[in-house]
């Protein structure tokens, strides 16, 4: 499986373009990485490899086209209270 991204900066934060794909078929999602969110769970990572572990994280758990295809990413711990970026 392949998971691109995408960041650009953006005010109060970061949007990230999101490709995940497997075999002949993929998905897009737009993560929005607020300030707060970066400093809290970056640990020396870029945004890029933030949003890359995040989504290895939630792949372990679903398939790719049941993430949700806008969201924010403290969204995550609200769907699974374990998620530490």
């Amino acid at each position: 499986m392949a998971v691109e991204v995408h960041c650009t900066l953006e005010a109060g934060g970061h949007r990230c373009a999101v490709t995940v794909s497997d075999g002949g078929s993929s998905t897009r999602h737009t993560v929005r990485v607020g300030r707060t969110d970066f400093e809290r769970w970056s640990r020396g990572r870029t945004p890029e490899e933030l949003v890359r572990d995040s989504f290895a994280f939630l792949l372990g758990r679903e398939p790719k086209d049941s993430i949700l295809r806008e969201f924010d990413l403290s969204v995550i711990q609200r769907y699974v209270p374990e998620f530490d970026g």
